[in-house]
């Protein structure tokens, strides 16, 4: 006879059963798991303050995130109207990160439904890496004062690789260390740099549109578009489906 009740507890467990074909989750961090555009902006003034240069209006500013510490640097000084050697700039680069990592997370949170999204996604099966344009150590420590860094296989910044974002191999070398396959990933980004890192990866590309971009993140057309992260498990079930 059928034990009607081991039954039903069978098929409970059925339909919470992880995915048979787990991905790999990879987030953008600035602008995409975290607002840390006033941490960003307030380092960016403390340098061109020490060229007597005022400061720029967070507002406008925060467009500029997004392609690493020195393009933001090259970015501030264009619109503060003034040019610096090469030899200049990597000394007001190392200024950056030197003032950077004692105030990176002054004021830095995450977006709301970051940790519960984390969480389900984890809780599906599927692995979660971060690629970013933030130098690697800096990257960990913010994780580490927002308390998600552990639930990374990998957190992949500018200097991890040879290559950054937008080149894919900054992409598909993080999916590789954190034990995934390009096969079978998702990114999540804020920007066209995330975007056309995704595309030349030949990876799906879900968006978020509360980040830091220049360009409307619907413009750039992403393969999804989510305005929160209570979105986001589903969008990447969408993705991850098989074509029909």
């Amino acid at each position: 006879m059928i034990d009607v009740a081991s039954f039903i507890l069978q098929t409970v467990d059925m339909t919470h059963a992880k995915p048979l074909n787990p991905a790999t989750i990879v987030f953008d961090l600035d602008g995409t798991l975290a607002d840390t555009a006033g941490d960003i902006i307030a380092t960016l003034n403390a340098v061109l303050g020490k060229l007597d240069l005022a400061p720029l209006p967070l507002d406008s500013a925060r467009e500029m995130i997004g392609a690493g510490a020195r393009v933001l640097l090259q970015r501030g000084l264009k619109a503060s109207g003034i040019s610096v050697t090469p030899e200049r700039l990597e000394d007001l680069f190392q200024d950056f990160l030197a003032h950077y990592e004692i105030h990176l997370a002054d004021e830095s949170t995450l977006f709301p439904g970051v940790e519960l999204a984390l969480s389900a996604l984890k809780a599906e099966g599927h692995r979660l890496a971060v690629c970013t344009n933030k130098i690697e150590a800096h990257s960990i420590l913010l994780l580490e004062a927002l308390k998600i860094d552990g639930h990374f296989s990998a957190i992949c910044g500018r200097d991890s690789f040879e290559y950054f974002k937008p080149d894919a191999r900054h992409l598909t070398l993080t999916i590789e260390k954190s034990g995934g396959s390009s096969s079978r990933a998702v990114m999540v980004g804020d920007s066209k740099t995330d975007i056309d890192t995704a595309r030349n990866a030949s990876i799906p590309v879900v968006g978020v549109s509360f980040g830091y971009t220049d360009i409307p993140i619907v413009d750039l057309k992403p393969d999804r578009l989510i305005h929160h992260y209570d979105d986001l498990q589903a969008a990447v079930a969408s993705l991850l489906a098989p074509a029909t």
